[in-house]
């Protein structure tokens, strides 16, 4: 009996054993890390350039199978039109997919093969050269995988790829075509047919708009309407950008504005029925190019006019009725019946046919072919809206010279005559107006009275954004800010930003607002009163935020989805949380990264949240001085962290905040060195989701997730957990510690 127990207690000893080696050196799951090119962080604009609107397109989807040739692209055209690849010889791609509409077939839903009503609308096939999924669902990964649906689904084409061979294989002319576009005999195959196809729709480019133009320098490009539009497509107001941003005017993410089922038709839960994983109701961000063309709307075209799709986006989408999940972006906004009529006109201006394909008089079937559709309305339509073209009207750039507004004359005016180089100058005064400005190298600088006080650019709390630039090379300072609903000052898609000695009050969501721009330099910012982040910076890369002053905000400085970010000398007091870097879902960059955040002082930051109800950022309990949410790379060094009731420094992954159907980015922050920093007295009355939570506050938060996070900490008087793993442990204390601390919660959640 003894022998017996011997051996039970040493074999169970040896499996302990095995165990805690395993749980010691077994690697601890992390977050995927993305390749540079899918980070999707910072501008996309070019330079030089007129304007920082122009953008480099993406690189197209063309694989090195399918090289694009003229042959090839020519044979595509003619199967295009073709009726010979459906079943009953009735229907070809432009059946759904007609030229004169858009590529679209203007209907709510498509109509297949017998007369059969389909699920979804027919979407547009411009610029699709650009997509990296397709359909509204983004089951195919590439447009020849994507050629299988319509070609010999039963409820489409209905096609059998052997039959379209055979019949194919029985025409010489498209023997003869098929020869001379692949280099070989025996080529009329059905895998062939798709990669012809295919490449004729790569051929489909819309990017000679009146937007490109103006974007390109030819500043009567835009109607005064359109330009109105264009300011109200980039506000925070709309906030049209996030998802639909040039130069594709398209997203390759899904998200959920919460459209309607159609009445009486089945609920559709869009990429949920591709991926489980997915929000019920998400669906693709289509390109807005043509957009005019391809009436009706959404993905089950309940919507007829873009009137009613801006007052479904007004209404807050889904969200006002209810429909869980809607993207954080789409919020809701109040517009009058003016702006809503210029922010249509700019989507008019998206409209380009210049490289439309001719419709073959006939095919080598001999079937017919679909006809021209004359007059097209939207087509009149369009050309009564946008402005007539006439010869490129940009404006030569000369010598750099100093503008200054003079008495009677408002910003606007004098910043429209602006060139690039150029130096604008506002006098002391107060502004009741809002700035516009697309050209890049300008510099705005506010001039002071004799008694030092700036000018000021007041919205008188109905105004949208103060300012609105999109030019490369812009610098920003010497004004106060006040009063607006959405933005102080808004810079989107630019490299090259300088905003420095401001204050702005009062102005909405965010105080200075960097979104998708390189190489920004924010200081000498005093930033109050803003219901989401005084200082912004936000899917950009290479920030520097330094020498800042925020109190009385929900946040005093955030860097969201940004790489390479610099935090330093900043004093963030009073606000709910003091600084803030974050990870975001449903976000067109999917990380955020290598941040040094170093020598600030946080104190104080116990300020009630008064964030916008549904936003993200309302989530937010008070009381913490630094918030780390799922980034990753962040140094966090020498700040003075006191007084924060909640929490001094805290870091979660982004399950504290969003459903896992939610979340499309790596969840974990990774990779958190914090050291050196000076705590007093934080965590003394947690707010109420952290003491249930947790039980208390404390100087550091950690839950625990996420590999290689490590605190130098001999300041911090308490933490969670007690013992925080810090830069001496070696790695197989780390993950023996990460995984008994991971199981421990597990029992306890």
């Amino acid at each position: 009996m003894k022998i017996w127990s011997k051996r039970i207690f040493t074999g169970l000893g040896i499996l302990l054993l095995v165990g805690i080696a395993y749980a010691a050196f077994a690697p601890i799951p992390q977050d995927e890390v993305l390749p540079e090119e899918k980070w999707g962080a910072g501008s996309s604009s070019v330079e030089p350039a007129w304007t920082g609107l122009m953008r480099d397109f993406p690189a197209t989807n063309e694989t090195d199978a399918n090289p694009t040739t003229p042959e090839k692209v020519e044979l595509g055209r003619l199967l295009f039109f073709d009726p010979i690849l459906s079943q009953n010889n009735d229907m070809s791609c432009a059946s759904c997919h007609h030229p004169d509409m858009g590529f679209t077939d203007g209907n709510a839903q498509a109509i297949g093969a017998d007369g059969v009503v389909l699920q979804r609308s027919s979407m547009s096939l411009w610029n699709v050269a650009y997509n990296t999924n397709f359909f509204w669902d983004g089951r195919a990964a590439t447009l020849e995988e994507q050629m299988d649906t319509p070609l010999t689904s039963k409820d489409e084409m209905a096609g059998e790829p052997k039959d379209i061979e055979a019949e194919l294989r029985a025409i010489p002319e498209y023997v003869d075509l098929f020869e001379k576009a692949f280099g070989s005999a025996d080529a009329v195959t059905y895998d062939n047919v798709k990669l012809a196809i295919s490449a004729f729709q790569r051929t489909l480019i819309s990017n000679d708009s009146p937007f490109d133009r103006y974007a390109s320098g030819d500043v009567n490009a835009l109607t005064p309407a359109q330009r109105r539009g264009l300011a109200l497509f980039r506000s925070a107001a709309t906030r049209c950008f996030e998802c639909h941003s040039a130069p594709t005017f398209a997203d390759e993410s899904f998200s959920v504005t919460g459209v309607p089922d159609l009445p009486g038709q089945p609920h559709d839960a869009g990429r949920q029925q591709v991926e489980p994983s997915s929000l019920d109701g998400a669906f693709k961000a289509p390109t807005l190019r043509n957009i005019a063309l391809t009436a009706p709307y959404m993905h089950n075209g309940i919507f007829n006019t873009l009137e009613e799709v801006v007052d479904f986006y007004a209404k807050g989408g889904g969200r006002d009725a209810g429909f869980p999940n809607v993207d954080i972006h789409v919020a809701g906004f109040d517009m009058n019946e003016q702006e809503k009529a210029d922010l249509v006109a700019f989507l008019y201006a998206l409209t380009d046919e210049s490289k439309l394909p001719e419709i073959p008089a006939s095919v080598p079937s001999g079937l017919a072919v679909v006809q021209n559709l004359e007059p097209v309305q939207a087509r009149q339509i369009v050309s009564e809206v946008n402005a007539e073209e006439t010869e490129a009207t940009a404006a030569s750039a000369g010598e750099a010279k100093t503008l200054r507004v003079q008495k009677g004359q408002t910003i606007q005016s004098v910043m429209d005559q602006a060139r690039p180089g150029d130096t604008i100058e506002v006098p002391y005064g107060i502004y009741y107006e809002h700035v516009i400005i697309d050209m890049s190298d300008i510099k705005f600088f506010g001039v002071p009275n004799e008694k030092g006080e700036w000018p000021v650019i007041d919205g008188k709390g109905t105004g949208s954004d103060g300012v609105i630039a999109s030019g490369n090379n812009f610098e920003m300072a010497f004004f106060a800010v006040k009063n607006f609903t959405s933005n102080g000052v808004l810079v989107e898609g630019a490299t090259g930003v300088y905003l420095h000695d401001m204050y702005i009050e009062n102005t909405g969501v965010y105080g200075v607002y960097p979104v998708r721009c390189t190489d920004v330099l924010i200081e000498r910012i005093e930033g109050t009163l803003m219901n989401d982040a005084a200082i912004y910076a936000g899917k950009s890369m290479n920030v520097v935020i330094r020498d800042t002053l925020t109190y009385g905000n929900v946040i005093g400085i955030e860097l969201e989805n940004t790489v390479n970010g610099e935090v330093y000398n900043n004093v963030a007091h009073d606000n709910t949380i003091g600084i803030f870097i974050d990870l975001l879902p449903q976000l067109p960059s999917k990380v955020s990264m290598y941040t040094k955040v170093y020598d600030n002082v946080m104190e104080n930051n116990n300020g009630e949240n008064f964030g916008k109800p549904g936003t993200a950022v309302s989530l937010i309990p008070p009381g913490t001085g630094m918030l780390i949410l799922a980034a990753d790379h962040v140094e966090v060094y020498n700040n003075t962290i006191r007084g924060n009731k909640t929490g001094g420094l805290a870091v979660f992954n982004l399950t504290i905040g969003f459903s896992e159907e939610e979340i499309d980015v790596g969840p974990n922050p990774e990779h958190t060195y914090a050291h050196d920093n000076i705590y007093e007295n934080n965590g003394y009355d947690p707010d109420p989701f952290v003491k249930n939570m947790l039980g208390s506050g404390f100087d550091i938060i950690w839950d625990g997730t996420g590999v290689n996070n490590r605190f130098d900490e001999p300041n911090a008087s308490t933490s969670f957990p007690p013992a925080l793993p810090a830069s001496t442990w070696p790695d197989p204390l780390y993950n023996l510690y990460w995984r008994l601390l991971n199981f421990v919660v597990g029992l306890v959640s």
